[in-house]
C-alpha cells in the first residue's frame, strides 16, 4: 500500500485504533455507508460480495457518515447493531467520520484525490437535481455509498457512484480484475 494510505489512523466501530496497513495484500472496497438512506438495502449486496470473494482476498470495509441529509444520525453502537439486526454484516465496519467538506476524514481526502471521478457518475446526480438537491461537486464524495477500489498493492484503481450496486458487472469486473493483480 502507499504510505499515505496505509498509515492514516483509524477507528474501528468497536473502538480499536487501525490503519489500512493491516490489510496489506488484501484488495479493498472502500464505502461510506447510512442505515437511513434509501440506497441503505445496498448493506445486503456488499455482504453478499464479501461473503463470496473474501476467501479470494476482497475486503469490504464499511464507514459510516452522516455528510448526507442526515441519514447516519445514530453513535457507532446504534449503527453497529443496525447493520447487525437488519443486514446481518460481517465486513469490517469503522467510527463515524465525515467523508466530504473541510471536515473529511484524511482517508477520504486521500482517496477522492487519488481517483476523482467516479464510474457510473451521472444518473445519481441528476436524481438529486430532480429532487431539489445540489448535488455535491466532483472530486467530492456525491452521496451514500460510494465506493472506492484500493489493489493489492495499495493503488486505488476505481471509484464507483453510489447507485452502483455491489452486483453491478462494472463493479464485479474491477473487484475481479484487481483480485487477479
Amino acid at each position: 500500500m502507499t504510505a499515505a494510505l496505509t498509515d492514516i489512523p483509524l477507528t474501528t466501530i468497536d473502538g480499536d485504533t487501525t490503519t489500512l496497513g493491516a490489510y496489506t495484500g488484501k484488495t479493498l472496497l472502500v464505502v461510506n455507508v447510512a442505515s437511513k438512506c434509501g440506497l441503505t438495502p445496498q448493506y445486503a449486496g456488499l455482504e453478499t460480495l464479501y461473503r463470496e470473494k473474501r476467501d479470494a482476498g476482497l475486503e469490504i470495509l464499511g464507514f459510516p457518515a452522516n455528510d448526507f441529509a442526515g441519514q447516519e444520525p445514530g453513535n457507532d453502537a446504534e449503527i453497529q447493531q443496525f447493520c447487525t439486526l437488519h443486514y446481518d454484516v460481517d465486513f469490517p465496519l469503522f467510527s463515524k467520520i465525515a467523508v466530504t467538506g473541510p471536515d473529511a476524514h484524511p482517508l477520504y481526502a486521500a482517496l477522492t484525490a487519488a481517483r476523482p471521478e467516479a464510474t457510473g457518475d451521472g444518473p445519481m446526480r441528476e436524481r438529486l437535481r430532480d429532487h431539489g438537491m445540489t448535488p455535491n461537486p466532483a472530486p467530492g464524495v456525491l452521496w451514500n455509498f460510494e465506493k472506492f477500489l484500493i489493489d493489492r498493492h495499495g493503488h486505488v484503481v476505481d471509484r464507483f457512484a453510489p447507485d452502483v450496486t455491489a452486483d453491478d458487472p462494472r463493479l464485479r469486473a474491477a473487484v475481479e480484475a484487481a483480485l487477479a493483480g
